[in-house]
């Protein structure tokens, strides 16, 4: 049976998507209103953070975007529903696309096409947005502009597509036994990975045990895209693995870990706490500083194995632990095409 709450949720958020496809600056503020508790927390992507509800949620994050790109547009490719540790979640993925024409956050603009990704997550009670967690991928726009100021991506660097299904939108859980399954392989994929390398080697994590032979995983601007458990290690999980043997969940409140039909996702503001001991991973060097880290995810398992992964990692707030702020270098290295 499909739980009532988590359909009426989704049409709560449909209200916030449509608000956000048809992007009338002037009635935004109003839109969001009718969604948001006045007290919601808003949690968005360094260099906004925290946010004083809807309304600064738009003026802040919204009102400049829309003025950096007039013809905004939400497009989402994922719509998923689900309870965690007594909440109740809507988790988006997707992108904004519009027409880059005035600087934003100094990056400077294209006059072409543009987009950023974005993972968003609500968490709902008596029919009003309570929190929101959302990654926008920032540095994506930076690269578009060619306004990237740190190391190139090991992996790819492509508007991620949506799910190979097409489905990501009409999910469905009326097989609560399915969706358990699901969790059950994103759960068992998760305790095999963080047995190395305290427990072993790579073997230890058993891979080919979860993910499909034709697994993708779409990362964020600054790590890329990559192909297959070869292309998953060699491009992100080795570095990563180098740099921060020691990852781990590091928070007081558990993350919200969720599921339907064949998706599965996680968010948690934040979610994963690490020493960085080891070199190699975003050309960071080894300092053992203690680092808090922002990843909202998304699976997709189709035959019982892992096929598709969106990743988002909050890699400005991982920079700025380190002191270093991307943007000021990203305005040294555009100082010509700033006003």
């Amino acid at each position: 049976m499909v739980n009532n709450i988590h359909a009426q949720n989704k049409m709560l958020i449909n209200r916030y998507r449509a608000a956000l496809y048809d992007c009338e600056i002037n009635k935004l503020s109003s839109q969001l209103r009718e969604l948001f508790s006045p007290n919601a927390m808003i949690h968005l992507a360094t260099p906004f953070e925290d946010l004083n509800g809807s309304d600064g949620l738009v003026e802040e994050a919204f009102k400049p975007l829309i003025t950096a790109m007039p013809d905004l547009e939400r497009r989402d490719f994922i719509m998923m529903a689900g309870e965690s540790n007594g909440a109740n979640w809507v988790g988006c993925g997707g992108h904004y696309i519009g027409t880059f024409q005035q600087p934003w956050l100094d990056i400077p603009p294209t006059r072409h096409a543009a987009y950023m990704r974005y993972h968003e997550f609500f968490r709902i009670e008596d029919n009003q947005i309570v929190e929101t967690q959302a990654l926008w991928d920032i540095p994506s726009l930076m690269m578009q502009a060619n306004a990237w100021p740190m190391v190139p991506s090991l992996g790819v660097e492509w508007l991620a597509p949506g799910p190979a299904t097409q489905d990501g939108l009409c999910i469905t859980a009326e097989d609560e036994a399915h969706t358990e399954a699901t969790m059950q392989t994103v759960t068992n994929m998760l305790m095999a990975m963080v047995k190395h390398p305290l427990s072993g080697g790579p073997e230890v994590m058993e891979l080919e045990r979860f993910w499909h032979p034709k697994f993708l995983w779409y990362g964020p601007a600054g790590i890329g895209s990559m192909r297959g458990i070869d292309g998953f290690r060699r491009w992100h999980q080795i570095p990563f693995l180098k740099a921060m043997p020691d990852r781990r969940g590091g928070t007081k409140d558990k993350p919200a870990y969720f599921g339907e039909g064949d998706y599965v996702a996680t968010t948690g503001w934040p979610n994963m706490k690490s020493t960085f001991t080891g070199d190699g991973w975003l050309g960071l060097p080894p300092t053992a500083r203690e680092l808090t880290m922002r990843s909202l995810d998304f699976w997709r398992c189709e035959n019982g194995l892992i096929r598709e992964n969106w990743v988002l990692v909050d890699l400005l707030h991982i920079y700025a632990q380190f002191g270093i702020d991307v943007f000021e270098r990203m305005r040294e290295v555009t100082v010509a095409r700033q006003p």
